[in-house]
């Protein structure tokens, strides 16, 4: 008989035993799970907050990249606008060039007829001189007496007459 006194139930440690377990939750409630939640919220938050600051960084991301690309964009038609601005001032200099390297080539055309001219006038004068020198020494011989300065410079004058008058024809 006495392996079922160990085998009853007994109502009263039943109700002790269930007094134990709710005073050890009541316990364990108040001393752990209060503060493991209190903690799992505040994780929570900061992941969240987290979560929150990720997604601002990607909008600002997004926007700075929205943003550079414009820039790229612009950068891109301003360096097509330099070039063709590049190319439209050195075609303009390069006529310049042209137009300043005919100038010069028309002045140096201009200064070698001038010096032709001079040159020219410079051997009709020795001419002239060379045949007034024969013509006295011409004339002397055929005079037979030598020239006076007052004769002479008659017969060069009258001479020079004759050849500037057919200078002219020319």
């Amino acid at each position: 008989m006495q392996s079922m006194e160990v085998i009853s139930v007994n109502i009263w440690q039943i109700l002790i035993s269930l007094c134990n377990l709710l005073l050890l939750f009541l316990i364990l409630k108040k001393f752990l799970f209060s503060p493991v939640k209190k903690m799992l919220q505040k994780r929570q938050n900061e992941i969240d907050g987290q979560y929150s600051e990720a997604a601002e960084a990607k909008q600002e991301a997004d926007s700075n990249k929205a943003f550079w690309e414009e820039k790229l964009g612009n950068a891109e038609t301003q360096a097509q606008e330099i070039l063709s601005s590049a190319a439209a001032k050195a075609d303009v200099r390069a006529q310049q060039i042209v137009s300043e390297a005919e100038g010069r080539a028309d002045g140096i055309v201009r200064q070698a007829k001038a010096a032709a001219e001079l040159e020219k006038k410079k051997a009709e004068a020795e001419i002239k001189k060379e045949i007034i020198d024969v013509s006295a020494v011409l004339t002397e011989k055929m005079l037979g007496r030598e020239i006076s300065d007052d004769d002479h410079k008659k017969l060069f004058a009258s001479f020079l007459e004759g050849i500037g008058g057919s200078d002219d024809s020319n």
